[in-house]
């Protein structure tokens, strides 16, 4: 694919669309997924010369780079309020039966964890985690200071780790 060859880069894209287009959609859901994948190939196909096997296999860093894309693509979305209620809401909720069920992670374990912290680390901590927002971000979003968004991912963080090392994953 580095040498520009077509036929690499079309075998390419098909062994490995299903991965890129699941991480995209767990990231950004199904409204952006698909420009994710696509601009993530772009990329892929931009800098294949750079591939270091190295540094780790051809799949780990095609998904980083989607990784970055899809939250480039968060980042620019228009501002949507976000209420941490319903995120909460969202989260505590299992998974649509539409989405795929060869999802990256295993959800249930992190709800859990997450229904046991205080509402406001909760909502930090998904904010942060799972929509990509940095602490100024949720700062802003919460109307609190920006040291105390960063004291709510940082504390809601160690205690997610804390019960994740206790329990090991499972419900307690």
């Amino acid at each position: 694919m580095a040498s520009g060859d077509p036929a690499a880069a079309t075998a390419f894209v098909r062994r490995y669309q299903a991965r890129v287009f699941g991480l995209a959609s767990v990231i950004v859901g199904d409204g952006g997924a698909e420009e994710v994948a696509q601009e993530a190939f772009v990329r892929a196909w931009r800098f294949a010369g750079g591939y270091d096997s190295r540094r780790g296999t051809v799949i780990g860093w095609l998904l980083a780079i989607t990784r970055n894309v899809a939250i480039d693509a968060l980042r620019v979305r228009t501002d949507r309020p976000c209420d941490p209620d319903l995120l909460l809401a969202e989260m505590a909720e299992p998974s649509s039966p539409d989405l795929p069920t060869d999802r990256i992670v295993d959800e249930e374990p992190i709800r859990l964890a997450l229904k046991r912290l205080p509402r406001e680390q909760a909502a930090a901590v998904v904010m942060a985690a799972v929509f990509g927002l940095t602490a100024r971000e949720i700062a802003e979003r919460e109307e609190i200071p920006l040291g105390t968004a960063k004291t709510r991912i940082r504390l809601g963080l160690a205690r997610l780790r804390t019960e994740w090392e206790v329990t090991g994953g499972r419900e307690s």
